[in-house]
C-alpha cells in the first residue's frame, strides 16, 4: 500500500473525539458550500458531498436542513478559509485549514498555541510545498463490479493515485484538482459516493522518540481544540 493507505490509516487510529465538534466543522462547510454555490445540492456539487460527509458522520438529517436554512440566511456570517503553516517543537512542519468569520481573532488564537507549545507560525509558503493537496472518496463496494486493478485501469485519466479496499468502503485518492470530475464519474455511473473530501499528506515524514512525540501531540491537541480549526495536517511519523 502506499502514502495515501498509512496515512488513512494513522488519522482513523486518532480520530475526533468530540462528536459535536465533528458536527460544528461539517455546519462550517454547509454555510461555506451554499453561500458558494445554493441551497440546492442537485445543482451545487459541493453542498453534495458535504451532505454526504454528514451522514457518514452520523449527523442527523434535521441538523443537515437546519444548518441549510440558516445558511441561506443574509445575516448568517460567511466563513473564510483559511491556511496557516508553522513548525512544531523538533522541526514537524504543520499545516492547519481554517474557517473563520473573524481572522484577527483565528491568528491571535493559533499565534498563541504555537507560543505556548514552543512551536513556530510560519508565513504563507513555509511549509504548503511539503504536503500533497488530494482528494478523496469512499464509495460503496456493492456498487463496484469489477476488482481493484481494473478499477484502478478505469479511473487512469483522473490520475487516481490509489485505490485501497477498506472495512468502510473502496477509498479512492487522486490529486485535489480531479475531484469534480470524479464525482461527476461517480454519479453518471450510480456508483453511491458514502463520503469524499481533501487532505494534505506529507511528501516526508520525521520519527521522533516518544518524549519528542508528547511534544508534538502538545500543540496539536491544543490546535484542534480551537473552534476555527478544521483540520490539523503535520509531518511526523505516526
Amino acid at each position: 500500500m502506499g502514502r495515501a493507505f498509512e496515512f488513512r490509516k494513522a488519522r482513523k487510529m486518532k480520530r475526533w473525539s468530540a462528536m459535536a465538534k465533528t458536527f460544528t466543522r461539517i455546519g462550517k462547510d454547509i454555510v461555506m458550500a451554499v453561500k458558494e454555490g445554493g441551497p440546492n445540492p442537485e445543482t451545487n456539487s459541493r453542498l453534495r458531498a458535504v451532505i454526504q460527509n454528514a451522514k457518514a458522520a452520523n449527523m442527523p438529517k434535521d441538523n443537515v436542513e437546519r444548518a441549510i436554512k440558516k445558511a441561506t440566511d443574509k445575516d448568517t456570517a460567511n466563513y473564510k478559509e483559511v491556511l496557516f503553516e508553522g513548525y512544531a517543537p523538533h522541526g514537524i512542519a504543520i499545516l492547519l485549514e481554517t474557517a473563520t468569520d473573524n481572522n484577527n481573532r483565528t491568528v491571535a488564537n493559533v499565534r498563541a498555541c504555537f507560543n505556548k507549545c514552543d512551536g513556530n507560525l510560519g508565513t504563507s509558503g513555509s511549509v504548503v510545498f511539503m504536503f500533497d493537496h488530494t482528494c478523496n472518496f469512499t464509495i460503496k463496494k456493492e456498487d463496484i463490479t469489477m476488482d481493484m486493478e481494473e478499477l484502478e485501469l478505469e479511473l487512469i485519466d483522473f490520475e487516481v493515485e490509489e485505490v485501497f479496499d477498506d472495512e468502510e468502503g473502496i477509498i479512492i485518492y487522486a490529486p485535489f484538482e480531479q475531484f469534480g470530475a470524479i464525482q461527476s464519474f461517480f454519479e453518471e455511473a450510480n456508483v453511491e459516493i458514502l463520503s469524499s473530501g481533501f487532505e494534505r499528506i506529507p511528501t516526508t515524514t520525521t520519527k521522533l522518540n516518544e518524549e519528542q512525540q508528547a511534544d508534538v501531540e502538545k500543540l496539536l491537541e491544543k490546535l484542534e481544540e480551537d473552534d476555527d480549526v478544521q483540520h490539523v495536517y503535520h509531518s511526523m511519523e505516526m
